[in-house]
């Protein structure tokens, strides 16, 4: 200690008598490196420059300084290096590398410090070096390399800085998500994203984090920290056998976190649960969880927290997919093996997000191998997929190619029903997706995706339907605080429907809708409280709302085509991630939406005081191309708290106010393929919701529980008038109502991640209701009075468990259960000039029956040989195990004069399967 006092004495020592008058120097240098500009000023100044030259970087300077001071100089050549530099009385400049050389002694040197738990840092572990992340020795005698980023500087120093960075996969390249980077000491963590980027709070000084995940090697490095930066990671895989590994800032996440009502699903969770036919579908788990239902088996489209399934925003890499099912709603449109999770917004929505009122479900596909040859196949009893990844350009480039098709004809001809023998079905999908690491701070992904359904459920018509993506992304750091991506997405859903009978009457009719957005998406570390996101989007509309023709020469049919609609939606948000203190977090986002509807168009201006009919119509008015005719808009607040009342128990609270602009066009009780979407126009408003949420979130050992309840207002719901003509209809807005709707709920999740029995349980109390009143009793539901919507379910339970027996052998089980939805029934019947006719009940006043089932499954895993030409993975299920003959609909028909009600359902016997996948 005596030693250390003196040092500090002679270097106080030696700053008093350095206080002399200054030189001043003039340079001019072209083209010369620091250390040549050194030389220089040693030359001409007369001082003396200690240094390791490794230190400095050789990049070649252009320098012009007229009579300034070597301070002066020396401070502008180092301001955004990592560099100090103390000068000594006797003309002698020390450079050191991030650390301060102070010459007077901080305040309080002679008090008594306070203990503080510290690791020392062996002299000779310091690196001066670059910085090499690689494989680490675990022995007892292990030398962790040390990492210093920014410089301490002698004013401004802050109690705590931010950390950020990208992991990846140093033998592929790939962004290594749910990663765990974490200070055990001092009890913080952070944990990777889908890109493999982390952000993580630090005190200034020496940190020793340590990272690991299933798979990947772990490490552990000392960093020395004294400004905000960045340090990325490049780690290994993997293959050890592990009896369980725990990452322990990952089971915090969702205590931790600011956002309520969002969920993340992994690709492979979906790989053992037992699912219709063996298929893997994340869209069908994210139905097992609270707050997200369907109207019924085999259904498309998502309810979520009582919306409507038009209120969803379904994205596949940043581009929107406006029907994301194949067969009706039995399979998803997106090869299981190109998907790397999909991640569920339907509390806390992100202020980048917009159009859609009740969620947002983002999927993110895998980015290709750009280091070696890889792929993934699975063969079923009605699909089978296949992925392969090809690295084009190793530890920079690779392309990935999926394909998917399906032979299901054979499952309409084994229905015991006469006139489906004749029926065919069948699908396919593409996607390719290539993405090149341009540099350290410039990334480029490009996606194309394609896929079809065609079916024939009678012999006389053929219906087709097609979803198109691309899109393009560009990723860059722009420094090391701040990084952007552009994005530039373009989708495409049409329906056509071929119809060829027996008569003349045989047509071609179909429904196309175009949407292309450019959005620039930027994020910026102000500093350790403030995280900073925000952005601007635009998006292009173009609808071709339906269009019919004859077939052939001799149909009678007369061809129709309704006029093309299009619109512009534009945005502005930002949001700001503040940690206010330990305990309290926000999420504070605003967002901007405006709309504008462009023509041509000729819109229709009904009379005031009566209700919208063609015998009210006043007159049109006729806009010219690309001309604004209406325009609506307005703020969105999107708010979200967290505050901890210990490390594993927290209260979150949320508020979300969304605009949507465009709507479908359905009077099915689930979605259609042939649905059409409409905009808005001066005679159909945008719908609006609010919605708040609160929850609690507590974690007990290896359990995760949280329960949230939530109540949402919305204004300008679509419905339709009973027996409303919908297709071909150029002036819709005779047959539409708007009103009111809410919905309120809670939801429990109870969730155990690790051990050898895994699972979840998820339980929905909720209701929904729609008002639809107007002055005229034409236009109103109900007297006017809430009804329950077709898609009100108040209970909702959802059971999915898997059991370990060993590494290679696990059962899995799911049970749902579910209040049957609510329908319309005849009550009676009238005669009125002689006719008869039936007299059904208020909308929505009965219920089918409950719905429940119960599928299990068994799955072997091949064995774990790190050296073998491909991993195995079989999964042998039954669905329906119990053949409860649960109702889809129930309709009525009338025989003998009397009105008999007849009931339809899927898949009333245990269907088993058995699919068989591997991996190269």
């Amino acid at each position: 200690m005596r030693s250390i006092t003196t040092i500090v004495l002679l270097l106080c020592f030696t700053f008093l008598m350095g206080q002399e008058e200054e030189r001043n120097v003039s340079l001019e240098i072209q083209n010369k490196s620091i250390t040549e500009l050194l030389s220089e000023i040693e030359r001409k100044a007369g001082f003396q420059f200690y240094y390791a030259e490794q230190w400095l970087d050789s990049t070649a300077l252009n320098k012009s300084y007229e009579n300034e001071s070597v301070e002066t100089i020396l401070t502008d050549l180092f301001q955004n290096t990592q560099i100090n530099f103390f000068i000594t009385w006797d003309d002698r400049v020390i450079l050191t590398r991030n650390n301060s050389i102070y010459g007077n002694l901080p305040e309080g040197f002679f008090t008594k410090p306070e203990q503080v738990e510290t690791e020392e840092i062996p002299q000779e572990n310091v690196s001066a070096g670059p910085i090499l992340l690689g494989k680490q020795n675990d022995g007892p005698d292990r030398v962790l390399e040390t990492i210093r980023i920014g410089r301490e500087r002698k004013t401004n120093r802050r109690d705590q800085l931010t950390l950020s960075g990208y992991v990846t996969n140093t033998s592929t390249g790939e962004p290594i998500a749910n990663l765990a980077i974490v200070v055990r000491k001092l009890n913080i963590g952070a944990v990777t994203d889908n890109t493999g980027f982390y952000e993580i709070k630090l005190p200034s000084g020496l940190n020793v984090l340590e990272t690991s995940s299933m798979g990947v090697e772990s490490s552990r490095r000392n960093v020395i920290i004294y400004d905000n930066g960045r340090l990325d990671f490049d780690l290994e895989e993997n293959f050890e056998q592990l009896d369980e590994v725990v990452v322990a800032a990952d089971a915090t996440r969702n205590v931790e976190d600011t956002s309520t009502g969002n969920t993340r699903i992994g690709s492979e969770a979906s790989k053992n649960i037992p699912l219709v036919l063996g298929e893997r579908d994340v869209l069908k788990i994210a139905t097992t969880l609270p707050g997200v239902s369907t109207a019924g088996e085999g259904s498309a489209g998502f309810n979520v927290r009582g919306g409507k399934t038009d209120q969803n925003l379904i994205l596949l890499d940043n581009g929107v997919i406006y029907n994301p099912t194949h067969f009706f709603g039995f399979f998803q449109a997106f090869n299981p093996f190109a998907i790397n999770d999909l991640n569920i917004y339907k509390g806390s929505i992100p202020a980048e997000f917009g159009g859609r009122l009740s969620s947002v479900f983002d999927i993110s596909s895998k980015d290709a191998s750009n280091t070696k040859f890889k792929g993934e196949v699975s063969v079923g009893p009605v699909t089978s997929n296949a992925v392969v990844e090809i690295p084009l350009a190793q530890e920079k480039a690779g392309l990935m190619v999926g394909a998917r098709g399906a032979y299901s004809d054979w499952i309409l001809r084994s229905l015991d029903e006469e006139n489906l023998n004749n029926s065919q079905a069948s699908f396919y999908d593409f996607i390719t997706k290539y993405n090149h690491k341009i540099n350290d701070n410039n990334e480029l992904r490009a996606i194309a995706y394609y896929s079809r359904d065609i079916f024939s459920i009678t012999s006389d018509s053929l219906f087709d339907y097609s979803n198109r993506l691309l899109s393009l992304q560009w990723n860059r750091k722009l420094s090391e605080k701040s990084s952007g991506t552009l994005m530039l997405n373009n989708s495409q859903y049409k329906f056509n429907i071929d119809f060829d009978g027996s008569t003349n009457r045989n047509f071609e009719q179909g429904f196309q809708i175009d949407e292309t957005e450019l959005k620039l998406q930027l994020k910026y570390l102000l500093n350790e409280s403030h995280t900073i996101d925000y952005g601007i989007s635009g998006k292009l509309y173009s609808v071709l709302p339906g269009e019919i023709a004859p077939k052939g020469s001799n149909d009678i049919i007369l061809p129709l085509a309704v006029p093309e609609e299009r619109a512009l939606e534009s945005a502005l948000f930002v949001s700001d991630n503040y940690k206010v203190n330990e305990k309290l977090q926000l999420d504070l986002g605003l967002r901007y939406s405006f709309y504008a509807a462009l023509g041509p168009s000729t819109q229709r201006i009904y009379r005031e005081g009566a209700p919208r009919t063609d015998a009210n119509v006043a007159g049109s008015e006729t806009f010219d191309n690309n001309e604004v005719f209406e325009t609506y808009g307005g703020p969105e607040a999107r708010i979200s708290a967290r505050y901890l009342l210990n490390d594993s128990l927290s209260i979150k609270a949320s508020f979300n106010n969304t605009y949507q602009f465009i709507h479908t066009l359905s009077n099915n009780t689930t979605v259609s393929p042939v649905d059409t979407w409409k905009l808005s126009d001066r005679n159909i408003e945008p719908q609006q919701a609010n919605q708040f949420s609160l929850g609690i979130y507590k974690n007990i050992k290896d359990y995760e529980l949280s329960l949230e309840g939530f109540y949402k207002r919305q204004n300008n719901i679509i419905d339709f008038k009973t027996g409303a003509q919908l297709f071909l209809n150029e002036n819709i807005e005779t047959e539409v109502l708007q009103g009111k709707g809410k919905a309120y709920g809670v939801e429990l999740l109870i969730r155990k991640n690790r051990g050898k029995l895994n699972g979840w349980l998820g339980y929905t109390y909720s209701r929904s209701f729609f008002q639809l009143d107007s002055e005229f009793p034409q236009e109103r539901v109900n007297d006017g009075e809430f009804f329950p919507s077709n898609f009100d379910k108040p209970h909702d339970l959802s059971l999915v468990l898997n059991y370990k027996l060993t590494r290679r052998f696990s059962f899995s089980g799911n049970f749902v259960y579910q209040t049957g939805r609510p329908v319309t029934f005849p009550v009676g019947n009238y005669e009125f000039n002689g006719n008869e006719f039936v007299l059904y009940s208020e909308r929505n006043q009965f219920r089918i029956p409950d719905f429940y089932r119960l599928d299990i499954g068994f799955n072997i895993e091949g064995n774990h040989k790190i050296k073998k030409f491909a991993h195995s993975f079989w999964t042998i299920s039954i669905y329906n195990v119990l053949g409860r003959n649960n109702p889809y609909s129930v309709f009525f028909v009338s025989q003998d004069g009397e009105i008999e009600a007849l009931q339809s359902s899927i898949f009333t016997i245990p269907i088993p399967s058995i699919t068989y996948n591997f991996r190269f």
